[in-house]
Order: C-alpha cells, then sequence, then structure tokens
C-alpha cells in the first residue's frame, strides 16, 4: 500500500531486477517504472545498481546505464571482477549489496517509504533496519517463476511483498531479440 503524500525512495538491484524480468519473460521499460511510483508518491529518488565489464570494448548494458543516468537515476556502478573458476569457466563477479545498504540507510532520515528491487535474502537484514529506523518497506520480486526468485524470509519481513509479473502490464515490455554481438546480459552476482 502507498500514500499519495509519503516520500518515496527507489533502490534497483540492477542484475536481480534483470534476472527476475526474464524469468517472466519481459524486459522493464525504466520510463514507466519510475513514471508508475512517481504517481504512488512523492518520488525523491531512484538508484539503479550494478557492475560493469571495465575491459570490455562493448558492454551490452552500457546504453542502459547511459540511458538511465540520463533520464533521472541515480546511477551507481563499480568493476565487475572477472575471475576463472575451478572448472576453467570464465566468471564474472560484480556484487553491489553492500552500496545499496549504505545508500538506503543514508536515504531513510529523509523518506516514509522505500521500495527495494530484489529478492536477495541478503537485505532482510537491512529492511529490518529501516523498519526500525521508522521507514515502510516494500520488496519487488517474483514468486511466480520457477524457482521463485525472492526469498521467504526476505518477503516476510518486508511491510509489503509486489509481485513483479502484476506489473508487467504497467512497467513491461516484450523483451528484445538479441543481436548476435549481444551474448552478455548484465553482470550477476556470484557467491562469495
Amino acid at each position: 500500500m502507498f500514500y499519495r503524500d509519503e516520500r518515496l525512495a527507489l533502490f534497483i538491484d540492477g542484475s536481480n531486477l534483470y534476472a527476475a524480468a526474464k524469468a517472466l519473460g519481459f524486459d522493464i521499460d525504466y520510463k514507466l517504472l519510475r513514471q508508475e511510483f512517481m504517481q504512488r508518491g512523492k518520488l525523491l529518488r531512484a538508484y539503479y545498481y550494478t557492475a560493469l565489464l571495465e575491459n570490455d570494448d562493448y558492454s551490452p548494458i552500457r546504453p542502459l546505464v547511459d540511458w538511465l543516468h540520463y533520464n533521472g537515476f541515480n546511477m551507481v556502478t563499480k568493476p565487475a571482477k572477472e575471475f576463472i573458476d575451478s572448472q576453467g569457466r570464465r566468471k564474472v563477479k560484480g556484487n553491489m549489496d553492500i552500496e545499496l545498504t549504505v545508500d538506503a540507510m543514508e536515504t531513510a532520515e529523509h523518506v516514509d517509504h522505500i521500495v527495494i528491487f530484489s529478492g536477495d535474502g541478503d537485505f532482510r537484514p537491512l529492511v529490518g533496519a529501516l523498519q526500525r529506523k521508522g521507514c515502510r518497506v516494500s520488496v519487488v520480486s517474483t514468486i511466480r517463476s520457477q524457482p521463485p526468485m525472492i526469498a521467504d524470509d526476505l518477503r516476510r519481513q518486508a511491510d509489503n511483498f509486489i509481485e513483479l509479473n502484476d506489473l508487467k502490464d504497467v512497467i513491461g515490455r516484450p523483451p528484445r531479440e538479441p543481436r548476435p554481438t549481444d551474448d552478455q546480459a548484465p553482470v550477476e552476482e556470484q557467491a562469495d
């Protein structure tokens, strides 16, 4: 539940939201997403977190990052780390949990309601801490994918769970056909 006069801030875990939307078969239209939450309250900030591969000549996420930056989103990025796993496969690590947590805690005193776009159970303690500071916290993810993309304890901790699939008609667009060179999604987190 949202109240028109409450001050809102959005915190988007880019790789987590991308994976959830992909599992549900649609892409996010970030202009529509921002407009939707501007209608739900007084949107003060919209943060988007993602790690970027610095050494690639072309990163398919770079145009999105640039567009978001120029269209009202506060971009928080850091270089992703590449490594070779024990089976010799190239892996990329780009966890943004700490950055999102610090920003949310700093923002809490200036807003009434924080919306976290992630199903990552690591955010459960953050949700509890924000609630103790007097913020209402909504979490956007999905239980309709196989497996569900939201940790059960995160969903239970939040004041409000918003099923991403229920927003599909409001903030979604059909997935784009990948270009032949577009074989890389946003950087996905790897367990520490």
